[in-house]
């Protein structure tokens, strides 16, 4: 009788420190769920006291006697429609991927999703090169003016902070062609955060160069 309970505890003692290891591992991996999230919230709210401090100067600066006013390009308003359904097509992609029903078939959407979303970002940064092309052939540069200094300044950051958003998102497929389950959640979820931010972001400044510059 000793000797089967004996036995039984050192089946038991032998299983504890898979469980313990595993209950270590979940730990570990929420508490790297909990510092991604925080990350990106940290990471906006840095962008966004930037772009305030620009706003700021900007108002400052409107009431000098050499501020005048530009003719935006009207090829911003169709980067505007572009980045917006970017926006969409990247939620698409999310819903797709972390939907009800996860298989092989909703991977392939999110992949398809994703990489319509990268393409509509390269293709904002191009529209917005674009823009500064045109202003370029009418003799309008980064120096000409003060206003023509912010808008070169303010759709210059924005375009940088897209392009960081396209490397992530050329990540992200790479990971969806290969395997999803390498793929972390928090690292999706972080992604369209940030890009649906830059949206946002850009819908302001245009506004703002719309009446102030």
């Amino acid at each position: 009788m000793s000797s089967t309970i004996a036995t039984v505890n050192t089946q038991a003692n032998a299983l504890r420190p898979p469980q313990r290891a595993s209950a270590q591992a979940a730990l570990a991996y929420a508490g790297q769920e909990r510092a991604s999230s925080s990350g990106i919230w940290v990471g906006l709210f840095a962008i966004t006291m930037s772009f305030a401090a620009f706003t700021s100067a900007l108002f400052v600066r409107e009431g000098t006697a050499d501020w005048s006013h530009l003719a935006l390009p009207s090829i911003l308003y169709l980067n505007t429609l572009v980045l917006l359904a970017s926006s969409f097509t990247l939620e698409s992609a999310r819903r797709a991927l972390y939907g009800s029903v996860i298989g092989q078939n909703s991977t392939n959407r999110a992949t398809a999703w994703v990489l319509l979303t990268l393409f509509l970002g390269l293709g904002f940064c191009a529209g917005q090169f674009r823009a500064w092309q045109e202003l370029r052939a009418e003799g309008i540069y980064l120096a000409t003016s003060p206003n023509s200094s912010f808008f070169y300044l303010l759709t210059f950051l924005h375009a940088l902070h897209v392009l960081v958003g396209v490397l992530v998102l050329v990540y992200l497929a790479g990971r969806l062609v290969g395997s999803h389950r390498t793929l972390r959640r928090s690292l999706f979820e972080n992604t369209a955060i940030y890009w649906h931010f830059m949206a946002v972001l850009w819908v302001y400044l245009l506004l703002l160069s719309r009446t102030k510059l």
